[in-house]
């Protein structure tokens, strides 16, 4: 049997497990809007932790970090700490929002909005909003499902053929069970992603050079700009660093998808609990940069970064490796992009059409508008990703310039009664103008700093000051919610 056919076969099994298993999730379960969207908030701390770690650590980590490690050195090393921090943000925040999410019957991020400073129209912007920041993540696992493919199958397997079948599997297991499909399967995910990452990390170091520490002092002798910033770039330095740091750190419970993840829970302390231990997993971020640097001394002329993983993989393992590798690789896309596409189509169902077209429609009926959601949003993301393919980690912080316009209005609308709607209306409205204007006329960074985390400042300055002052024409002033 051939290499690609050992590889391809071994991660076909896997995802054929994996779908299996989400097809299965809610089997004699009643699926109302509540169970579909959040599990009927019945998730206990380890499924929450799964769920979670299932949306966070995906083709990015896989992928990304290793191809950015590969081709921008130092750069990369803002995954492992901007994970890290946003686990402290997450701490803090999510048991307050789950309080309210509770309290209000809460189901998706716009509802929050929309309860506490009573506009809909304020609640629909962030639905759109919120829908057009998904579109660049779930367009990076389609990319990756396709680089994974390709690669796993020695070229045998077109990227396209790839990203079509298994959009196609996820959508399907979305459409029947929802939610509980997504955290069914981030229990094998993580499983096999962990397994592979703790192989990878260790082996392909001490198979080339002997060890880790010995890879390194290959690296500092023929590559030391790779450990310092800006790395092999020119305008990502510790400013860059820092801002984009803290930009992702605020934004990555503000990510729709999480946000409503949230209120799966069924207590706090589930929360709590889960915050605690997510920073454990940075260490399979770490062993990523361990495999991206072998691949860059190794094999040091590829002509994309992000194929810097498959390759020295291909290269140091037998082919069944390769295809449990692939396999573990591919649910980590095809898990965050089920629950992206679940909460788009919710959002699009629930927050835009149903509050600004149709206000009689029925749970029911919204239910159904979002499973035929599913599906157009199934089709526009394969679109894209063949279209459009990009940078995982481009696509990422595009991602997250939008979803961090978030935060002021939540912090603000969690702790502080003063804050009104129509201020953090203009306080997004200028922070995401700012940011897709420096981004759109190629000036990100801006003088070394991020534009999201300078399109937030400005949000968060307006939302305060336009809060604070009489002159604010604004939405009814309401308590803080939450406890």
């Amino acid at each position: 049997m051939s290499p690609a056919l050992v590889s391809l076969s071994v991660m076909t099994l896997v995802v054929a497990v994996g779908a299996r298993v989400g097809f299965l999730a809610a089997h004699r379960r009643r699926m109302d809007l509540e169970q579909w969207l959040i599990g009927a908030r019945g998730f206990g701390a380890l499924v929450v932790f799964l769920l979670m770690a299932g949306e966070i650590f995906t083709t990015f980590t896989f992928l990304g970090v290793s191809g950015w490690t590969y081709s921008r050195g130092g750069p990369a090393l803002y995954a492992l700490a901007y994970n890290t921090l946003g686990a402290v943000v997450g701490f803090f925040l999510a048991p307050r929002i789950w309080a309210a999410g509770k309290q209000s019957g809460m189901l998706t991020q716009s509802d929050f909005f929309a309860q506490r400073y009573g506009s809909r129209w304020l609640a629909a912007f962030v639905c759109v909003v919120g829908i057009a920041s998904l579109v660049p993540y779930l367009q990076l696992q389609v990319v990756g499902l396709g680089i994974i493919a390709s690669m796993t199958s020695f070229g045998a397997v077109s990227s396209s053929a790839a990203m079509t079948v298994a959009v196609v599997l996820l959508v399907a297991f979305v459409f029947v069970n929802g939610v509980r499909a997504v955290a069914s399967v981030s229990v094998l995910k993580d499983a096999l992603m962990l397994l592979c990452a703790l192989v990878i990390g260790i082996g392909v170091p001490l198979a080339h050079f002997g060890g880790i520490g010995a890879m390194f002092t290959a690296l500092i002798h023929t590559h030391p700009q790779h450990l310092t910033l800006p790395g092999d770039s020119h305008n990502l330095g510790h400013a860059w660093y820092v801002s984009t740091v803290l930009m992702s750190a605020l934004g990555m419970l503000m990510w729709p998808h999480l946000f409503g993840a949230t209120f799966t829970a069924r207590s706090a302390d589930a929360l709590r609990r889960n915050y605690i231990v997510m920073p454990l997993y940075i260490l399979v971020i770490l062993l990523m940069f361990f495999a991206g640097y072998t691949a860059l001394l190794v094999i040091p002329h590829l002509k994309d970064g992000d194929l810097a993983l498959l390759s020295i993989v291909r290269q140091t393992f037998p082919p069944w490796f390769l295809g449990l590798v692939g396999g573990a690789g591919a649910l980590a896309a095809i898990v965050p992009a089920a629950i992206l596409i679940l909460t788009a189509s919710s959002l699009f169902a629930k927050n835009l059409f149903r509050a600004v077209v149709a206000p009689g429609m029925s749970d029911e009926q919204v239910r159904n508008l979002a499973r035929a959601m599913v599906l157009a949003m199934g089709a526009g993301s394969l679109y894209l990703a063949i279209r459009e393919p990009s940078s995982l980690v481009s696509l990422l912080l595009v991602g997250y310039a939008g979803v961090v316009q978030f935060f002021p209005g939540v912090l603000l609308g969690l702790c502080w009664p003063r804050a009104r709607g129509s201020a953090v209306f203009i306080g997004m409205i200028a922070g995401i103008g700012l940011s897709s204007f420096l981004m759109l006329t190629h000036r990100d960074p801006y003088h070394g700093w991020n534009a999201g985390f300078l399109g937030l400042c400005a949000n968060f300055l307006l939302t305060v000051l336009l809060s604070a002052s009489a002159r604010c024409v604004a939405a009814r002033p309401a308590e803080a919610i939450g406890p």
